[in-house]
């Protein structure tokens, strides 16, 4: 078993130098009586003589622990500044770094090997450690949602022109329990839509001369346009419908008071003839309008169009550019139309399709309520009014009912 070294302090061995130098006791007496080493005194006594001369010079000692004191703080600034110039380095990569890659990207550049923890690979690379044991749920992996997938698949290669609705509606006679949204992600997910072409029926002509749109000025605090009596804005414009083969287009002129269909138009060409065809039908079976509203597109804005208003003297008015809300009296119309006659049929031709429209406008003039006219049909509130400037010498026209 070894025996602990001994350490004695700088008192004890300067005393026992001191009597070494008395002379009166061997350096084994002394030894022996303090139990240590002889070497030991015989080192220290060396060690003692040989740094003698600095208890009367000590300005030497000084200056070299001053000198050394100066060369560890030029050590240590030099130190801090290469230290600086680091960080400042590694700040200005870090940043260069995060901007230019991607997280996943600075994933790839982590390393198990290197000496560094990930912890510090991540907090120098700005990622998220948490985001390095993530795995994100994969959508629509469960044996039910693939069943829902395939079910989907089917019936939209039968019926590719199917939107999210049908196949919704589908999928609940198959026996389904979806919502419209889950389906309409899926179909999302799957990278399918209803395929048919989807026409332009605004097309707009720059050599042409675009009219300011003058509805604004009735325009109340909620930003609606409220026109407060018939014949005093007409409103029109084109809509597609699609058939078995093709497209075909519907023209229409509304009262935008009375909510009222005034004439109306189907044609396989979308040309000017169309829409002056209607507006000349308008103009002889009712009494001219203030102003009449249409789009900026081309059959609109071409001269055998815009003289017959000039003619009469009608205001023309034009939607803003890409602001179908400015039209949006017809719009609604359109709106009503599809959903109420044309999405829920189909038209083989032109023929058949053109008698299915007849039947509902005379239904939607005659029948149908309407909410914003306080549910009353478009006919009667505007032949009331009609009768009413006739009772005050206007021209009488007949009630219909």
């Amino acid at each position: 078993m070894s025996k602990k070294r001994k350490s004695f302090s700088a008192d004890f061995k300067a005393k026992l130098v001191l009597e070494v130098l008395e002379g009166e006791k061997t350096i084994n007496e002394i030894a022996s009586k303090y139990e240590v080493l002889p070497v030991s005194l015989k080192n220290w006594k060396k060690q003692f003589l040989e740094n003698m001369s600095l208890a009367f010079d000590k300005s030497t000692v000084v200056k070299e622990y001053k000198d050394e004191i100066e060369e560890l703080k030029k050590s240590k600034d030099s130190i801090a500044k290469k230290l600086g110039e680091t960080i400042v380095e590694k700040d200005f990569l870090v940043e260069k770094l995060v901007s230019l890659a991607s997280s996943k990207e600075r994933k790839t550049l982590l390393n198990t090997k290197l000496n560094l923890s990930m912890n510090q690979q991540c907090k120098l690379l700005q990622i998220n450690k948490s985001s390095l044991y993530y795995t994100a749920k994969k959508p629509f992996g469960t044996g039910k949602e693939i069943k829902l997938l395939d079910a989907i698949n089917n019936i939209y290669s039968d019926f590719p022109s199917y939107g999210y609705r049908r196949i919704h509606s589908q999928l609940l006679r198959d026996g389904y329990n979806v919502g419209k949204k889950l389906v309409k992600k899926a179909m999302k997910y799957m990278g399918i839509e209803a395929l048919y072409p989807k026409p332009k029926t605004t097309t707009a002509n720059k050599e042409h001369y675009k009219y300011p749109y003058l509805l604004k000025d009735f325009r109340n605090d909620a930003g609606q346009v409220v026109i407060d009596r018939v014949n005093k804005v007409w409103s029109t414009d084109i809509t597609y419908i699609k058939l078995e083969k093709g497209f075909v287009y519907l023209a229409a002129i509304i009262d935008w008071h009375s909510k009222k269909i005034l004439s109306w138009k189907l044609s396989n060409t979308m040309d000017i003839t169309l829409v002056t065809t209607v507006l000349k039908e308008a103009l002889m079976l009712y009494p001219k309008p203030e102003i009449f509203n249409t789009d900026q597109g081309s059959q609109y804005t071409a001269k055998a169009h815009v003289n017959i208003l000039k003619k009469h003297d009608i205001k023309i008015s034009m939607d803003g550019v890409g602001r179908a809300t400015d039209n949006i009296c017809i719009e609604r119309f359109w709106r009503s139309i599809k959903y109420e006659e044309i999405y829920l049929n189909e038209y083989k031709n032109m023929k058949v399709l053109n008698r299915a429209i007849k039947k509902y406008m005379d239904s939607y003039n005659s029948k149908r309520l309407h909410s914003a006219i306080g549910y009353k049909t478009p006919n009667e509130v505007y032949y009331d009014y009609i009768n009413n400037l006739g009772f005050r010498g206007g021209k009488l026209l007949q009630s219909v009912s």
